[in-house]
């Protein structure tokens, strides 16, 4: 049974297409329970105060992870971890080992610090709690989450070591675990324990995060351990590889920081509302941008180290021509079926009509950028794959401070602009309601990382020229056919008004049957036009990948 096990978890594929469709298989699931997750704090709170105290818990160990968590992140050490191994096993371990007992010791302390001096720092960071009777509950969550990122950051340890080894479903199966502690909490700690529950459920999916791949390690005998032996020197230059990469995830962990800072301002439940609408809207990025960048990063490092430019830009434009082939009509769905998708999702309990309104147009107003970050989780991939590490931090850093400086002027203009919020409220439906300030964060953040994008695209071509050319081709191609579905989508709203709308079924079969109406019209369209990624796509999945016993996918988690 057991060999049966690791005879599964160790199955391998070639290809960059089944790679990624296997691997965004099992990003759906995780995404699955995280819609799972979010139906259950939105049905037991809504959008109200006791879940923004839950989301603001959040934000410290979440910063911690973008930080001192991804000093270990494969994008980094799995470089490291193929030149190691590949030489000498016994070097790989050694320095295997000298990785996680200097993350070890130092997550031990950096969170200890943060424990200590929650009270103080949490008043200042999330200005809106500074005064409220439930800071007492905000600092005990996010002590308890403090466990968070130190799990985490393990678990990116160690998925290194399996995706060395070109195994890749143990990983895949993480974040689904992750969903499911979280759940747990939610279930049956938070009923018990109230809002720092909710907390533990987090601690303790991030454990079974970690914990999932220790037996496969152990199995390999490449568990790491601690040592004395640490070789100070090495361990100082892939610091100084790593830093720019940790300050470049660190910007993008500040600009949200910093909007929901600006939402603990406004009106109660923004800050749920922020964090329901961004969950929604990084499904696009995580079954494709991440599942992509994911797939093609070991295959890109590989090319480098051999100095094949003519196949690594080869296969940068097979996966930038994917991702734009399935983001731009799930973009464009999201925009015409956001009511039908969050009051799906989310709609039950004390979340209400208000709610669902609201979290729609912050949905619609994300959505926009989709494209825009799965591109630039590819990119960073391609750069750091380069050891381009200061590029995406040049980057990154620049569309960060636009996002929380376009954050604060939109909300002041927002306020004294009257034509302008009008505008806005009417153009997705939220006129004559409260708190429609919080659109403005999300709006800012959409400019911030199309310009983000933008940048990153125009490094990569600089570096590469020919890049462009056939992308472009295929975003054109994309964009016709996903603008004509989408109309097909916003008409078959109407063709299918008539399943009752005041059940949470009904807004779920008019939203299905119009969704699939403007999806038959856009293969329609991109048939018509010979569109070669509909092409790719269809021999892919004739090739049926989930019965291949070829080679290994390779995966990075985010």
């Amino acid at each position: 049974m057991v060999k049966k096990w690791f005879s599964f978890i160790g199955r391998e594929i070639r290809g960059l297409h089944e790679a990624a469709y296997l691997l965004a298989s099992f990003a759906l699931l995780s995404q699955v329970l995280a819609l799972v997750r979010d139906k259950l704090l939105a049905f037991t709170f809504g959008a109200g105060h006791a879940l923004d105290v839950y989301y603001a818990a959040f934000r410290i160990p979440d910063f911690l992870f973008a930080s001192v968590g991804s000093l270990v992140s494969a994008s980094i050490l799995l470089p490291y971890f193929i030149e190691r191994f590949s030489k000498d096993k016994e070097e790989g371990r050694t320095f295997s080992d000298s990785i996680f007992t200097l993350f070890f010791s130092g997550m031990v302390l950096v969170s200890a610090v943060f424990y200590v001096i929650a009270p103080w720092i949490i008043p200042r960071i999330i200005p809106g709690f500074a005064h409220d009777p439930s800071l007492p509950d905000l600092i005990i969550s996010m002590r308890v989450m403090l466990l968070s990122p130190f799990f985490l950051g393990l678990s990116n340890l160690f998925s290194s070591l399996t995706q060395m080894r070109h195994r890749f479903l143990v990983y895949a199966i993480s974040p689904v675990v992750y969903n499911v502690g979280i759940i747990i909490g939610t279930l049956f700690i938070y009923p018990f324990v109230g809002v720092s529950g909710l907390a533990i459920g987090v601690a303790l999916g991030a454990f079974m995060h970690m914990g999932i791949q220790i037996p496969f390690l152990i199995h390999e005998k490449t568990l790491p351990r601690f040592t004395q032996n640490i070789d100070w020197k090495r361990m100082g230059s892939i610091l100084y590889t790593a830093l720019p990469r940790t300050i470049t995830l660190s910007a993008n962990e500040f600009a949200e920081f910093g909007l929901v800072s600006f939402a603990s301002l406004l009106s109660v439940g923004s800050i749920s509302i922020f964090n329901f609408a961004w969950n929604l809207q990084s499904v696009p990025m995580s079954l494709i941008g991440v599942s992509y960048s994911s797939a093609v990063f070991p295959t890109l490092s590989r090319l480098i180290y051999e100095k094949n430019i003519k196949e690594f830009l080869e296969k940068m434009i097979a996966a930038a021509r994917h991702i734009i082939f399935w983001s731009m009509p799930i973009a464009i769905l999201f925009i015409v079926l956001r009511a039908q998708i969050v009051r799906t999702v989310l709609g039950a309990g004390k979340f209400d009509w208000a709610d669902t309104r609201l979290t729609a147009a912050m949905l619609a107003l994300f959505v926009v950028s989709t494209i825009g970050q799965s591109l630039i989780i590819l990119f960073v991939r391609a750069f750091y794959a380069e050891g381009k590490t200061r590029r995406p931090l040049l980057i990154n850093v620049i569309s960060s401070v636009v996002i929380v400086v376009l954050g604060y002027l939109g909300i002041h203009f927002y306020y004294h602009a009257v034509i302008f919020r009008y505008f806005i409220e009417i153009l997705f439906k939220v006129d004559g309601q409260a708190g429609t300030s919080v659109l403005m964060l999300a709006l800012a953040y959409s400019i911030g990382t199309i310009l983000n994008t933008i940048l990153h695209w125009w490094m990569f071509e600089r570096s590469y020229p020919g890049f462009t050319k056939p992308v472009m081709q295929t975003f054109f191609h994309s964009f016709s056919a996903s603008v004509i579905m989408g109309y097909a989508a916003f008409q078959g709203l109407r063709l299918f008004a008539f399943f009752p709308q005041e059940k949470i079924w009904g807004i779920f079969m008019q939203g299905s049957c119009a969704g699939v109406f403007g999806l038959v019209v856009g293969i329609a369209v991109l048939y018509f036009l010979k569109n070669e990624e509909l092409a790719e796509v269809w021999r892919t999945l004739h090739h049926k990948i989930w019965k291949a016993s070829v080679p290994p996918a390779e995966v990075e988690h985010m």
